[in-house]
C-alpha cells in the first residue's frame, strides 16, 4: 500500500513539473498584453472588451509572453457583429499578423475552425452540423489545445476540429485576440485560463 502511495505521489509531482498554469488577465487592466492597431481594447466590469474604432481596421491584443504547447480557454460573448478570433504561435508587424487563428464568428461562419493568415487560408472548418453549438449573444467557451503539430478546438464542450499540420508544429509566438476589419464589432471576454504543457 505504501509503495502505491509513493508511486502516485511521484506521478503527481512529475505531472506538475511538466505543466504550469498561468494567469492571463487580472480583471482590472491590460497588464501583460500589447495592443496593435487603433481599435478599442478596454476593461469593463471585470471583463475584457474589444470594439471597432473609427478606423474600422484589423486590431489585435497579444500576450507579452510566447506560448508553444498549451491548453487555453476563454469565455466570449458577441455583441453586434462578433467577428473575432484567437491567434496562437503568432507574430505581428504593424497590424499584419502571421500565424494561426481559431475563428470566432457569427453563427454559421465556422467558429472553432483554423485559419492561416497571410498563408494558406482555411486549414480546416468545423462540420456544418456543429455550427449550432455557438450561442449568439450569450456567453460561450472556446478551448484550444496545441501540442506539437496538433491543434484541437472545443466550443461549449463540443469538439469542433482536430488538425495535425507540420507547419504549425514549427511555429513560435504569442497568443492574440482579434478584431476583424469593417467596423461594428464588439466582443466581451472573461475567465481566461492557460496551462502550459
Amino acid at each position: 500500500m505504501k509503495n502505491i502511495i509513493v508511486i502516485i505521489s511521484l506521478f503527481s509531482l512529475t505531472t506538475q513539473a511538466y505543466t504550469q498554469k498561468g494567469k492571463l488577465f487580472n480583471g482590472k487592466d491590460l497588464t501583460g498584453w500589447t495592443q496593435h492597431g487603433t481599435e478599442k481594447w478596454y476593461v469593463e466590469n471585470g471583463e475584457m472588451v474589444c470594439e471597432s474604432g473609427p478606423d474600422k481596421q484589423y486590431g489585435y491584443l497579444s500576450t507579452d509572453k510566447s506560448y508553444k504547447n498549451f491548453v487555453f480557454s476563454v469565455q466570449f460573448k458577441q455583441e453586434a457583429n462578433g467577428n473575432s478570433g484567437v491567434f496562437f504561435r503568432s507574430d505581428i508587424e504593424g497590424i499584419k499578423i502571421k500565424g494561426w487563428q481559431v475563428e470566432i464568428a457569427p453563427l454559421n461562419f465556422h467558429t472553432g475552425g483554423i485559419y492561416e493568415s497571410y498563408g494558406r487560408g482555411w486549414l480546416i472548418k468545423p462540420n456544418p452540423a456543429h455550427e449550432k453549438y455557438l450561442k449568439p449573444g450569450k456567453w460561450n467557451t472556446i478551448k484550444i489545445q496545441v501540442i506539437g503539430d496538433q491543434v484541437t478546438t472545443w466550443l461549449n464542450g463540443k469538439m469542433m476540429v482536430d488538425l495535425k499540420d507540420e507547419k504549425i508544429g514549427l511555429g513560435e509566438g504569442f497568443i492574440a485576440l482579434q478584431i476583424h476589419d469593417g467596423g461594428g464589432i464588439k466582443v466581451r471576454w472573461r475567465k481566461f485560463k492557460i496551462t502550459e504543457l
